[in-house]
């Protein structure tokens, strides 16, 4: 039981589930062109200077910086069931490749594999598949 000078110990925390991933682009209204048509994601919605996709119950917004020639990113990776064909089809889009699909590691059950790209911004993206041993 906590008394008046003992504070009780704090709830133990555990982040886990990512609502929303935001990056920041130079022009919204191309970066949005890119999302929703190159790379097909699904458009939820835009307001000035911000639009939304939707990744598998995780939304993307993608804005402005509100600071004049500042830009962050995190890398964001999109896993897909066959990165070979996936890769494939976003270079047939003009997709600029960073590196093509690369074995990461051997896991007990499966093989990570990655490949990288870059948007408009050259924010940098992946690609990652679990395959199944």
């Amino acid at each position: 039981m906590a008394s008046a000078s003992m504070p009780a110990a704090p709830a133990p925390l555990g982040l886990s589930t990512i609502g929303q991933i935001a990056i920041t682009v130079t022009d919204v209204d191309r970066a949005t062109a890119f999302y929703r048509d190159t790379l097909g994601m699904k458009f939820l919605f835009q307001v000035p200077s911000m639009a939304f996709f939707d990744c598998d119950g995780v939304r993307l917004m993608i804005s402005v910086s509100e600071k004049p020639n500042q830009t962050y990113s995190s890398v964001i990776y999109f896993k897909v069931p066959d990165i070979q064909q996936v890769f494939r089809t976003l270079t047939a889009r003009g997709v600029s490749s960073e590196r093509e699909p690369h074995l990461i590691a051997r896991m007990p059950d499966h093989d990570l594999w990655m490949a990288f790209f870059r948007d408009p911004d050259r924010n940098l993206l992946a690609l990652m598949s679990e395959v199944p041993r």
